[in-house]
């Protein structure tokens, strides 16, 4: 009986500690969980968790995890029960093009890798996700800055000043593992081919998700998908 009021106790422990703890440490633990799974320097993952959502709610400045950006406008919601209604909502209005969570994974691009809106907003699921498309990208660019860029859009207008941004929030967050190179240079603009593959027409992906059809796009070049700008 002490054995099982011991380990109750400590259960209700860890869920008051859940219950207290700021939603931005969702976001920062799944980030540095995903960063650790899959050999990405932890303040890069921070860092663009918190350009993607951060904002100061609840007494404290950081990431949000209940975050949309539907049709380029903003929504930071007070539960994840509410974002994931107005994600639902935004498909049932025909909306396709949209961020969700603490990574703000675009739908419309990476959709058809979830099985449902509810697992994007799921900040574990999300922030795992993003690492792996960012470790791809590294793996093109050779470098994490860059990658950063290419992670909001390959356009390179886009990409440097979401790169800068990255980096500024790095800058705050502080050291990061020792031997991880940064670029200081702009990126070169866009290649010819790579505007090309960019501009390669889509075929129409069917997918389900709570209820709903969807109609997902893929590039049929198989390259690397971008969920910014084009």
């Amino acid at each position: 009986m002490r054995t099982f009021l011991l380990a109750l106790a400590g259960i209700l422990g860890l869920a008051t500690e859940a219950l207290a703890a700021h939603p931005s440490e969702l976001c920062r633990r799944a980030a540095l969980g995903a960063a650790s799974a899959h050999g990405i320097p932890p303040a890069v993952m921070l860092a663009i968790t918190d350009v993607e959502t951060g904002t100061t709610r609840a007494g404290a400045r950081g990431p949000w995890p209940w975050t949309l950006n539907v049709a380029g406008r903003g929504a930071w919601f007070d539960s994840r029960r509410e974002a994931l209604t107005a994600a639902e909502q935004a498909l049932a209005g025909g909306e396709r093009s949209f961020d969700v969570g603490c990574f703000q994974v675009n739908f419309h691009w990476h959709g058809h890798h979830f099985d449902s809106i509810a697992a994007m907003l799921d900040p574990e699921i999300g922030a795992d996700y993003a690492a792996r498309f960012l470790k791809d990208l590294e793996a093109e660019a050779g470098d994490w800055l860059v990658a950063a860029g290419w992670y909001h859009s390959r356009t390179p207008v886009h990409s440097n000043r979401y790169r800068a941004l990255v980096a500024r929030a790095m800058e705050r967050i502080g050291p990061v593992e020792p031997g991880t190179r940064y670029a200081t240079a702009p990126e070169a603009p866009e290649s010819p081919v790579r505007r090309v593959a960019r501009n390669t027409p889509a075929i129409p992906l069917p997918v389900t998700s709570g209820g709903v059809r969807l109609s997902l796009f893929r590039r049929t070049t198989g390259a690397l998908l971008t969920r910014g700008a084009p």
